[in-house]
This record gives structure tokens, C-alpha cells and sequence, in this order.
């Protein structure tokens, strides 16, 4: 597929520029918001198969109960026999629940039904809220002999603010917001910051917010436009410069298990998701070289 291609086809680095090198351990990122309905996992959706697009190995953790990103990658019900209800309840490797998908680069821990009783399950727990973390570590420390190693993990959170999405942001080095252009989006952010503020303080302090992306973008709505004015005074340089827009798309496309960027590469709401990506990619790399 002409949107896909193999690192080797990247441009060389210019004379003199440091080689990069392929951390052991991913970059986690949390894909988050408590509101229902923003564009979340349609975001971890493209923006990995983005990623993986230019030449990024990527993990998707399906960590909602209603296992729309499995679905969205076209991976049956049936061949969900280890999910993330194994790993977090379980402590089940991580290893036995990776599966392909039909994107190059990209694998996918998938998410069943039974992740929804998990939280009642985990009240007894010690560290029930490390059960992730815990299973990452395992893996990732010391990968073991044939093991993938992944250069991003996206953790597709359930919405709401619950055990689940604490797990993850507990796993995660940072926390990506996919923000609706609407008016009651700005309260929910509100509350999520305020929830990662106390899992920073409380559970992981390197946790911090990677990015504000704004989705389902209407230019033909004055609303939209003043959501982002607003976003963007509030929040600065964190708020990513590609928008998201409305895109038919883009909707359509989890109904033929495919991204976006699959389905129809070239219309909007794929190319937004490509520039997502790129933009993404190069917040990390200034990340790394401060």
C-alpha cells in the first residue's frame, strides 16, 4: 500500500547528525478523555496506523470494555482468546496477547467484554492499580529472545474516569487528549487534568500530558473555531497544531475493520491523521534531545 513503506525509504540524516537510536523501552502514551463520543479511539486508531506508516513499530492496548479498536482493526471476537481482561485481572504476559494486524509495523493487545466486570474484580487487589504497569515491566525490561520491541504503545482508554483508565495512566510516560470542538468538551478537560494532576502526584510523577489534539472540526461552525481560540489560550504549545476535522470517511471505515488511512487514504480526515503523526514524532524527538 503506497502510504506505507519500510524505514529504510525515510531520507538519510544529514553529514554529521548524531544516529538515532531505537529506545529499548516504548514511549506509552495514554489516549484519553472521560467524555464519550470525542474521536478517542479513532484517534488511536489512525494516529497508530500513522505512526506505523512511517516506519514506527507500534503497540494499540485496547483497554475498553467495548473493544471498539479491536473491531476497528478487523480482528474477530474469536480470536480474542488472551486480552487486556488477562493481563490486568490475570497477570497473563504480555506476549500471549499481542496479535498482528494487516498494517505493517502495528500489533494489537485486543479488548473483550469481560474488562467491564474488571474494576469490581480488582477491589482486593494489591496494587490494583499497577496491574498494567507491572505487566509492561515484565516485558519490556528485559524483552525476551525474539520479542518485538516497539517504539510506541498507545493505550486506548475506556471513557470514563475509572480503575481502567488509572492503570493506564499509571503505565504511561503521558497522557494524549483527543478534545471535541464543542462547548461541554471544556469542562470534561477540566476534570481530566485534574485527574491526571492526582495520578501524578499519588501513583506515577513522570506522568505529563503529551498533547491536546482537536477532533471532529467544523470550519463551517463558529463554535468549533472559538473552542480552539479557547483551547489553545488555556492550554499553549500543548494543544497539537494538526486539527482533526469532521470527515464521512473516517466514520465509515471502523464498519470495514479498517483505519482511515486504510479505507481512503487521501481523504481529509486520513491526511490529518498523517500530519498528526508527523507532528507527534518530532514533539518526541525535541523531547528526547532536551
Amino acid at each position: 500500500m503506497a502510504i506505507f513503506a519500510p524505514k529504510s525509504s525515510q531520507p538519510p540524516q544529514p553529514p554529521g547528525a548524531p544516529k538515532a537510536l531505537r529506545p529499548k523501552r516504548p514511549r506509552i502514551i495514554s489516549v484519553a478523555n472521560q467524555k464519550g463520543g470525542v474521536g478517542k479511539t479513532t484517534t488511536a486508531i489512525n494516529l497508530g496506523t500513522g505512526l506505523a506508516a512511517v516506519g514506527e513499530k507500534v503497540l494499540i492496548i485496547d483497554l475498553d470494555p467495548q473493544g471498539n479498536a479491536s473491531t476497528g482493526f478487523g480482528i474477530p471476537r474469536s480470536e480474542r482468546a488472551v486480552s487486556t481482561y488477562e493481563l490486568i485481572i490475570d497477570g497473563a504476559p504480555l506476549e500471549t496477547a499481542v496479535l498482528p494486524t494487516k498494517i505493517p509495523n502495528l500489533s494489537i493487545v485486543p479488548s473483550t467484554v469481560d474488562l467491564s466486570g474488571a474494576e469490581l474484580e480488582l477491589v482486593n487487589v494489591v496494587r490494583r492499580s499497577f496491574r498494567l504497569r507491572d505487566c509492561f515491566n515484565k516485558y519490556f525490561q528485559d524483552l525476551p529472545a525474539g520479542a518485538i520491541a516497539f517504539d510506541y504503545v498507545l493505550i486506548d482508554c475506556p471513557p470514563s474516569l475509572n480503575l481502567l483508565t488509572v492503570n493506564a495512566m499509571t503505565a504511561s510516560d503521558a497522557v494524549l487528549v483527543p478534545l471535541q470542538c464543542e462547548f461541554f468538551a471544556l469542562e470534561g478537560l477540566s476534570q481530566l487534568l485534574k485527574t491526571i494532576d492526582l495520578v501524578k502526584d499519588s501513583l506515577n510523577p513522570e506522568l505529563e500530558i503529551q498533547g491536546v489534539v482537536l477532533t471532529m472540526f467544523d470550519r463551517r461552525n463558529n463554535l468549533s473555531d472559538q473552542v480552539a481560540k479557547d483551547v489553545r489560550e488555556y492550554l499553549g504549545e500543548k494543544v497539537y497544531k494538526t486539527v482533526i476535522p469532521r470527515n464521512v470517511r473516517v466514520s465509515e471505515a471502523p464498519s470495514h475493520g479498517k483505519p482511515a488511512l486504510v479505507y481512503d487514504h487521501r481523504c481529509a480526515g486520513s491526511q490529518a491523521y498523517m500530519r498528526l503523526a508527523r507532528e507527534m514524532i518530532q514533539r518526541e524527538r525535541k523531547l528526547r534531545a532536551a
